[in-house]
Parts: C-alpha cells; structure tokens; sequence
C-alpha cells in the first residue's frame, strides 16, 4: 500500500485493491482547512472512495458540515425524517440506516437483510453524487460493506461488448430499493418493457475526471431502450456479471467512529446481512448531483 502526503498534515493511503484509501491526521469534530479539503476532494477522485477511522464525538452537524465540502446536501426522504423521535440525531439533512426499534417503531431504515448491488437513487434524472456514512453502533460480525470501480469495470470490458454498449440508454427502475422492498405507490411488475424510472447511459462521463465508468444502478427490471426483451436481459446480465467480479471490489468491515465517503457515480456498493438480534447505526449523508451525460 503506498502513502502520499498531500499536504502538510492530510496522509492517504491506499487500500490496496481496485479502490479505496485511508486518509488520516483529519478530525471532523473540528474545522478543517481549505487545503485539507482540497487534499481529500482530490483523493476521493483517485480512489473513488474515503475512509476517516476513529471519527469520535461527531455530531449530526459535524457530519453535514463536512458531507457540504463536496456539494450542497439532499433532504432525507419523508419516510425516514418520521422515524425515532426519541433519538438525538434530528436534522432534515441525516437518513439514519438502522436495524435497531424503540417502543416497537424502526428507527431507521434497510433492517439487517442483505443489500444486494447498487448505486444510490439512479431512478432520478439526477442521482445523488456521493453520500457519507458514520458508524455509530456496529454488530459483532456481519454488515460489511462492498465497493466496486465502475471505471475498471469499463476499462476491462471485452471490445466487442464495449462497443455494443456505446449510445445505448437504460431505464432504471424506481419500483423496489436496495432490499428489495416495494416502493409505495408503485407497481410490481414483470414485464421490464414497463419499468418507470429515469433513463441513462449505460456509459456516463465522470464530470470531475472527465472518464467513462459503467453506469448500471440496480439489475431488477432494467431495460435497454429499444431492444427485445431478451436481447436487454442477456446484454444486462453480462455487463452485472463482468462489473461485480471480486477483482474490482474492496470491502469495508466496519468499526466504531469509521466514516466512509464514496462516489455514487463511479462506484457501486453492496452490504451483507447481519444478526438481527445485533445493534447497527449509521448515520448518512447525501451529496446532490448532476444530470448523467
């Protein structure tokens, strides 16, 4: 793993693997410079995805304070805004991703069932750029979550595939989230012909560094704008198949006090399920984003 000091007191080391780095001598609960924010804005370009261990005593405020460096914060859904009114983590700017109930009420969201891969909210014309997430109880084992390079995943494609895909759009279906669950107000269907969601590239360019990444969003119900049925399956199964491939993912194990900041653009990321007898809470930031070009 290589270490490069990028300022004066900001280290980031990478992780090793096909993303992610560590960047260390940062402490949130306090202000942080101007070249200090540089720094790790340009480390989140090189490696897709931050982690900040030892993150102690952060407040709600702390968290969006540092989630605006990167760009102005999305509300929390409605849903989740309702949600553990005896916990002291209130703020419009938080989404609390929790298995743990008070008095018999959720006090967050996604249980602790597997969240297959994804990237966040691709079902809007504008997903989310990134989000922030800090750990606040985590079970004993469990919960960890994954990481894939969507650059990578292009780069690597075979050429005849990367060529196929080139102009191609796809709809992503808003129905279901990452657990699986139906969305109120929505429909289970099928047929994929009838999928509503937002329409992207298959290809998008990074605004920022300027690269092609794979941009898939979630699998169930996706569909190739003006292909047979079966063509779009069989052309989606094999982007999810090539994109998912172990050597382009890096995995978190979670600690107390560890905040991860990951680009929602580039990246798709999964978490394994966990003991629901165990304690996981997590507080989450979301970074709005851009159209998809």
């Amino acid at each position: 793993m290589q270490t490069l000091h990028i300022d004066d007191t900001v280290r980031v080391t990478a992780s090793g693997g096909a993303l992610g780095a560590d960047v260390h001598n940062v402490d949130l609960s306090q202000p942080i410079t101007q070249p200090a924010v540089e720094a790790i804005k340009q480390a989140w370009a090189d490696h897709l995805v931050l982690r900040l261990r030892g993150q102690k005593r952060l407040s709600v405020q702390n968290l969006a304070d540092f989630s605006r460096h990167f760009g102005s914060l999305d509300k929390a859904p409605t849903a989740s805004s309702k949600l553990g009114d005896d916990f002291d983590w209130q703020h419009p700017e938080i989404t609390v991703i929790s298995n743990v109930t008070t008095n018999g009420k959720p006090v967050g969201a996604l249980g602790a069932y597997e969240a297959v891969w994804h990237s966040d909210m691709t079902y809007n014309p504008k997903p989310p750029k990134g989000s922030a997430l800090y750990a606040i109880e985590i079970p004993p084992s469990g919960g960890n979550t994954q990481f894939a390079n969507m650059y990578a995943a292009y780069e690597t494609l075979p050429a005849n595939l990367k060529t196929r895909i080139q102009g191609l759009q796809c709809i992503h279906d808003a129905s279901r989230n990452s657990a699986g669950e139906l969305r109120k107000g929505y429909e289970d269907i099928s047929d994929p012909r009838k999928t509503v969601g937002a329409t992207h590239p298959l290809v998008r360019i990074h605004p920022v560094t300027g690269k092609p990444a794979l941009f898939l969003g979630r699998r169930r119900n996706a569909y190739i704008v003006g292909q047979e049925v079966e063509e779009s399956e069989d052309l989606l199964n094999s982007l999810w198949a090539h994109a998912t491939q172990e050597k382009f993912v890096w995995t978190q194990v979670w600690q107390l006090d560890d905040l991860i900041l990951w680009d929602n653009r580039c990246t798709m990321h999964r978490r394994d399920s966990f003991d629901a007898t165990t304690r996981r809470l997590l507080y989450r930031t979301q970074i709005a984003g851009e159209a998809v070009i």
